[in-house]
C-alpha cells in the first residue's frame, strides 16, 4: 500500500459538504445509451465554464450528462468505431464555482479523510466503509488518484483535480459487467486527465 501521510486533521463543514459532492460518482449506476448515441464533440456546460471531452476512442453520452445548479456529471463510453478499445464507462463529476480550493489541503489531508470509516462510507456504492479498501492513494502532479476496491463496484480507479477553479472527479470502470484490469483502469483515468487538460 503506498498511502501519503496521513497526518492532518478531518474535514468538517463547508469542505465535507464538497467530499460528499466528490464521491457521487461512486453511486453512479447509470450505463451509457446505445453506442449510436455517443458524441465526439466535447460536453460544454455550466454556460461554458468547462468542457469535458474522452480521451481516444471515448466519447460523450449527450443523453446521460446532467447539469443540476452549479454541478454537472457527464458518462463517457467507448465510440462506435473505437476499434481495440477497451469497454468502459467513465465518469466525469464537476463541482461548483470555487470548489477546487479544497485541494489546498493537501494530499496528506486527502488521504486522511479517504481511508477514514467515514471517508471510506461516503466513498462506497452502499454506504458502508467495510466495503471499501483504499488501495492505493498517490499525488500526480496538482491531481490526486485514488485506487479503491469496492465490493458493489468491484477495483477501480479515480481521480480528483482542480479545473478551472472547479473540483473535478474522474472515475474509470469496466462496462458491460466486465472489470477493468488495474492497469487499464489508471491509464483510463490519467488519459482523461490529460484530455481534461488539453480540452479546458
Amino acid at each position: 500500500m503506498n498511502l501519503l501521510a496521513t497526518q492532518l486533521p478531518r474535514f468538517s463543514g463547508p469542505i465535507f459538504g464538497l467530499f460528499v459532492f466528490l464521491t457521487l460518482p461512486a453511486c453512479q449506476t447509470t450505463a451509457v445509451s446505445t453506442q449510436v448515441s455517443l458524441s465526439r464533440q466535447p460536453a460544454t456546460l455550466l454556460d461554458g465554464a468547462i468542457r469535458v471531452a474522452g480521451p481516444h476512442g471515448y466519447c460523450v453520452d449527450p443523453a446521460a450528462t446532467r447539469e443540476l445548479g452549479d454541478t454537472a456529471v457527464v458518462l463517457l463510453g467507448r465510440c462506435k468505431d473505437a476499434l481495440g478499445v477497451t469497454p468502459a464507462l467513465l465518469t466525469v463529476a464537476v463541482g461548483p464555482t470555487a470548489s477546487s480550493g479544497v485541494l489546498a489541503a493537501g494530499g496528506a489531508a486527502l488521504t486522511t479523510y479517504f481511508t477514514s470509516s467515514e471517508g471510506r462510507a461516503t466513498l462506497s456504492r452502499m454506504g458502508r466503509a467495510g466495503d471499501v479498501a483504499v488501495v492505493e492513494a498517490v499525488g500526480v502532479g496538482d491531481a490526486y488518484l485514488l485506487h479503491l476496491q469496492d465490493r458493489a463496484a468491484g477495483d477501480y480507479w479515480r481521480a480528483v483535480v482542480g479545473l478551472n477553479g472547479r473540483l473535478v472527479t474522474i472515475s474509470a470502470n469496466g462496462a458491460q459487467g466486465t472489470p477493468l484490469a488495474q492497469s487499464e483502469g489508471r491509464i483510463l483515468v490519467d488519459s482523461t486527465l490529460a484530455a481534461l487538460r488539453r480540452t479546458n
